[in-house]
Formats: C-alpha cells, structure tokens, sequence
C-alpha cells in the first residue's frame, strides 16, 4: 500500500502493481482496490496498475473535512495523475468509478486518457418522466430522498436492501437467505464510516453526465450486467449509442459487477480492448 497526498491535504491510499502502460482502475460506491485484486495476475504483465481506495472509502478515515463528493473524486484523480505524471493511461470504472470518470472528462476532457472502460453505471441515477434509464427505471427525487433516510437510520443494511430489491430476483433469494457473501457484506459496511458515504452516495444522485457522453472522443469498452441489480439493458444501448464508436459487451445473468461474474472473461476483454504494447 502506497498514497499521495490531494491537493486539499487529504492522504488518498493506493496499490500499485506491475510494469508498463499505466491502468488506473476505479472502484464502486462503498468498495475498495481490493475489487480488483482477481485481475491482477493477468494486467500486471503488461501494465502498471494504480488500484485506489477511493477518499472516504476502504476502512480509511478521513483527515479533512472535505466530503468525498464526485467533483473532489474526480479532483483526485486529476491529482493522481498529476503525482505519477501519468500520460495516456487506461482509465477503468464500475458504477461510481464510472461516474468519476465521467466527472472528470467533464471538467478535463480525454487529453491524458488513452482508453477508458465503463462498468453498469447510467449517467444520471435520478429518474423522471423523460429520464427511465436511471436506477431500477423508477428512482424519482422522492424515493432518492427516502432512501437518504435509510441511510442515516441504519446504513449497512440500506445498501444491502439496494442491491437486493432491485432489478436481479437472484439478489433479493440470496439477501432474503442471508447467504454467506451477503453477511460477509454487511459485516464490511458496518466497519465503515456512514457519513462520508452518505454525502458521497448524495452527490452521485445530483449528478447528470448526459451531455458527457458526446465528449468522449476516445476508444470506450462498456461491460454491462444483463441481470443488472439496477439497469435494464436500455441503459446500456443508451450509453453506446451517445459514446461515438464505443464497444458493448453485455455480460448475460450477471448482476451490477458483471467483471467479477465472468472474470476471465472480462480480463480477455479488457486486454483484447487495451492492448498488451
């Protein structure tokens, strides 16, 4: 385990492996680099791999006041870069990585990015009567605000319900019967610190990355669940389509992380897409 420092101050940890192109690999809400530890063997023979705990994430409490909002993520990794002086690099996010990622095209665009691979995230979580692609096709304002509620009430299990209750039936059996992998989940998210992931999870919400889309003027891999907890495969066309040339590969009965489903498969996909030079 490594870090640097933000330029607010804040320490932001990272694992860096292997040698050569550099892959920074960006994680989802309340997960940690650890998501991609299964890939490692096969990336770090060809690449550099920076796998960060996300500020506000991986068990590491914060040492500013500073929320870990998506904008101060996307500044993060803004300063990353700037800290390993990283040119042309692969940019890979699942679900908030994703929306990192596409925070911080926004504000910098595709210069220093070589390729970049989105995993089962919409551009807008939030929906409404001309919006349906957003979480579940039926996550208004209201049942947003409510949920925020949950969260302060009781927070590893509001986000254990989120996945459960979603799009995936096989999801809600598995919480329902307390499967081993869900209470080894929720044993992790009561280990955590709620505050800053609740204003975390509130600025994914307010975020809106439609406009987005269209500026992405670089190759883009997009792995999508086709049993996704939260997306139907709309939200998937929706995204291709607006990514000029992007490649969709739709992982069929896998759930909101389809690269830990099908990993060799991933891994063929995300080396074939990258590039071993």
């Amino acid at each position: 385990m490594t870090h640097f420092f933000a330029d607010d101050g804040e320490k932001i940890h990272l694992k860096i492996s292997g040698e050569g192109r550099p892959i920074i690999m960006l994680h989802g809400w309340t997960a940690s680099a650890q998501e991609w530890f299964p890939f490692l063997d096969r990336l770090t023979a060809h690449h550099r791999v920076y796998r960060w705990d996300a500020r506000g994430h991986g068990g590491h409490r914060l040492t500013r006041k500073t929320a870990p909002t998506v904008k101060r993520m996307a500044t993060d990794l803004q300063n990353l870069m700037d800290h390993f002086d990283l040119q042309e690099a692969f940019a890979v996010g699942h679900s908030m990585g994703a929306l990192t990622l596409w925070q911080y095209i926004q504000e910098h665009g595709c210069e220093r990015l070589r390729k970049v691979c989105f995993i089962d995230q919409s551009p807008k979580l939030i929906t409404d009567r001309g919006w349906p692609h957003g979480v579940y096709g039926d996550f208004t304002t209201e049942r947003a605000t409510a949920f925020l509620a949950q969260l302060q009430d009781d927070f590893a299990e509001s986000v254990l319900r989120l996945s459960a209750f979603g799009l995936n039936e096989r999801a809600r059996q598995k919480y329902e019967e307390n499967a081993k992998g869900w209470e080894k989940a929720r044993n992790w998210l009561k280990s955590l610190d709620p505050e800053p992931l609740i204003a975390c999870w509130q600025s994914l919400t307010e975020a809106d990355y439609r406009a987005t889309l269209e500026r992405i003027n670089i190759p883009a891999l997009l792995i999508y669940g086709g049993a996704s907890n939260f997306y139907r495969s709309e939200t998937a066309h929706y995204v291709k389509e607006r990514i000029a040339g992007a490649v969709l590969r739709i992982y069929e009965d896998t759930d909101h992380s389809p690269h830990q489903w099908q990993r060799e498969r991933f891994a063929d996909d995300l080396l074939e897409f990258i590039g071993r030079t």
